[in-house]
């Protein structure tokens, strides 16, 4: 037996209020919960967009920036210092035999210009789309196609070897101090960041260089990654060119005097 409350055809509740359904509840909960992710968004975000803002830069383009500061820090130093020299030049005390002595030391410090012949190795990464082109070798990994860190080390070791009076990456020269290293598939050279391809030059004799490059194990080994999955190397024969010189800080941990 059911009285008339519990009848499907009464509208009203025995007091005469308004009948709340659980229907009409759980809408009146979703819509409440939606106002408080709205408010929290609002107020986390500080009425900015938190997707697109532009302040939030990402590390790459970080990294980038830094980058492009360094060579504007880098460019500065270098023009304060050629007005140092130009200065110190005018009357500084010192004798033809003491500024020959000191040209010298520079020269071999790669603070100074370096003229003479040529080549550029460069070196590139694979084709993402790579695979093997010789039979009996495995379909490459991700890390069989990028440029890596001992990659540029071995061709620059090797033109040391071979005698070379200066070396040029990509636009800045190598000093006894310098670093080559990458993070990733980036070189990171005394504190700027470059992508390949990637662009060695030496001044010495080319003969030499190139027998050097030949000779080198680790560039031996670096030639089955080009043959059989595509990694950049190719040597072009520049002619005469004239190298910079270092134009950057130096931070120097243990020193000794040149004798």
């Amino acid at each position: 037996m059911s009285n008339s409350a519990d009848s499907p055809q009464a509208g009203s509740s025995p007091a005469g209020g308004r009948r709340f359904r659980p229907v009409r509840i759980l809408t009146v909960a979703v819509f409440a919960l939606a106002g408080l992710i709205f408010f929290t968004s609002f107020n986390t975000a500080k009425g900015t967009n938190i997707r697109t803002d532009t302040s939030l830069l990402k590390l790459s383009d970080l990294i980038q920036e830094r980058s492009h500061k360094n060579k504007e820090l880098d460019d500065s130093s270098a023009s304060l210092r050629r007005d140092i020299e130009s200065l110190a030049e005018r009357d500084d005390g010192s004798t033809k035999a003491q500024d020959e002595k000191l040209t010298a030391l520079e020269k071999k410090a790669g603070t100074q210009q370096v003229k003479g012949t040529a080549i550029t190795v460069t070196l590139n990464d694979a084709p993402p789309n790579a695979t093997a082109k010789l039979p009996g070798y495995p379909e490459p990994q991700p890390d069989y196609l990028v440029i890596h860190q001992q990659d540029l080390q071995a061709v620059v070791n090797a033109l040391w070897q071979g005698g070379a009076r200066g070396i040029k990456v990509m636009d800045q020269r190598l000093i006894s101090t310098s670093a080559v290293r990458c993070v990733g598939n980036t070189l990171i050279l005394q504190g700027r960041v470059y992508s390949p391809p990637y662009k060695i030059t030496a001044v010495g004799d080319p003969d030499k260089l190139n027998r050097a490059l030949s000779d080198s194990k680790a560039i031996q080994n670096y030639m089955v990654y080009v043959n059989v999955y595509g990694l950049g190397w190719k040597v072009t024969q520049d002619g005469t060119v004239t190298l910079p010189g270092y134009s950057g800080t130096v931070d120097l941990h243990y020193a000794q005097p040149v004798q």
